[in-house]
């Protein structure tokens, strides 16, 4: 894939038609032309033409044009996109967008119904923006009245991009540091742990995580909120607040072997109010802290970025436990119940994908299972077990590959696109 990755001046397409001229092959003919290096160029040949009237005969840009097709295009053109930026980068949570996390996320907060709040009539969705502007063009060609019903099912106070999510999920893992690097290096960090963690086990990000990090997303918006409305908020470093209050807590928490309620809060869709005055403590607490940096250091928001003050924060604990309500304590649930729901779900999203792999393959004619087989066994891509496996698929439907089986030809699937081996 070197020529399609390499940098230069880079467009994509999905068809070019060609015809032979006089100087040699022209194009007459292209569909879904997308710049993806070399914008500022192509705008200035153009103000260069229409704007200060110079005539661009006798120049020659060189342009690199790849022909990608459209099952290809979401997984390449990023790609492209992200080796060709070098001078004007692009941000890390836009291509890291197609992975299968992200795409799984989306799937459960376009198909989970959140259960309806106290006093609502209905229930609702949260919308994962797993690629910028979904939630807008989701609703771009309903009449009035689909989008009404669209914004009542999916509400835009519901609606978090990645960004948002990897807030959620690094405060509550004790990595509130990262999410004060900023937005897009909190992101950076989150997906490389998530990428490593779906790597050991996909298994694990299943309903359970979806779901509890909807009630990390309430806690976290509530917080904001909170802290915004406490008397000794003078306005600043909210942001920084936030993020230690919630990490201070999740540290409380785990020394205790304990863990804080989130299926319940999921449930409701709210807080409670022992919950809510925990948060009020903690956030005093780290708000006096963080405001006192150590001896050299003015800048709060620098402060907060070195790993020195959260360590510092942390030595916190054995106060807030005497200032925490007995009610939010009380309210704390056991670390091995957790365990053991994380163990079902885990269990659940295994048979799921099972399943799904399963479907995906058996829509795969057994002809193009064994062209498959014979072009990775030209490359030696094989090792004996796939081939075994493969050997099962080119059969289809005489013998039905298992849902076991199924998962190591949909990961063969995706080595051999690697490799430039298309099915």
């Amino acid at each position: 894939m070197f020529f399609a990755y390499n940098n230069g001046i880079t467009a994509t397409a999905q068809e070019v038609d060609l015809r032979q001229g006089e100087a040699g092959l022209e194009i007459v003919r292209i569909k879904d032309l997308q710049i993806v290096n070399g914008g500022q160029t192509t705008a200035s040949l153009f103000h260069t033409s229409r704007k200060d009237k110079v005539s661009l005969k006798g120049i020659f840009v060189q342009m690199k044009l790849s022909v990608i097709d459209t099952e290809q295009s979401e997984i390449v053109v990023p790609k492209i996109s992200e080796y060709a930026n070098t001078q004007n980068r692009v941000n890390a949570a836009d291509f890291f967008s197609n992975h299968p996390f992200h795409i799984r996320m989306e799937e459960f907060s376009r198909r989970i119904w959140a259960p309806a709040q106290q006093g609502a009539l209905r229930e609702t969705k949260w919308f994962y923006e797993r690629a910028r502007g979904q939630y807008v063009d989701a609703q771009s060609k309903l009449t009035p009245s689909e989008k009404k019903k669209f914004q009542a099912e999916n509400p835009r106070l519901q609606m978090f991009t990645k960004t948002d999510l990897a807030k959620f999920e690094n405060v509550w893992d004790e990595n509130p540091r990262f999410v004060n690097l900023g937005a897009q290096k909190n992101f950076a960090q989150y997906a490389k742990r998530i990428g490593a963690e779906w790597e050991k086990s996909s298994e694990t990000f299943n309903e359970f995580y979806y779901k509890r990090a909807i009630a990390r997303a309430i806690m976290f918006r509530k917080t904001e909120k909170l802290v915004s409305a406490q008397p000794w908020y003078s306005g600043g470093y909210r942001a920084n607040i936030v993020a230690y209050t919630l990490a201070l807590l999740s540290h409380y928490v785990s020394r205790k072997n304990k863990s804080i309620d989130f299926m319940l809060i999921w449930k409701t869709q709210y807080i409670s109010a022992d919950i809510e005055r925990a948060l009020e403590v903690t956030s005093k607490l780290v708000h006096d802290d963080i405001t006192q940096p150590m001896r050299g250091i003015s800048n709060v928001t620098e402060w907060c970025k070195k790993e020195a003050c959260w360590q510092r924060l942390k030595g916190l604990s054995d106060r807030l436990e005497k200032t925490l309500p007995q009610g939010f304590k009380d309210s704390l649930v056991s670390t091995e119940a957790i365990q053991s729901e994380k163990k079902q779900a885990r269990k659940a999203q295994k048979m799921d994908d099972g399943i799904e792999a399963q479907k995906k393959v058996l829509e795969i004619p057994a002809t193009k299972w064994n062209t498959l087989l014979q072009q990775c066994q030209a490359k030696g891509l094989l090792t004996p077990k796939e081939t075994g496996i493969v050997n099962v698929a080119i059969q289809i439907p005489n013998k039905i590959p298992s849902e076991k089986q199924s998962l190591v030809l949909v990961d063969l699937l995706e080595k051999a696109k690697n490799e430039g081996i298309v099915v």
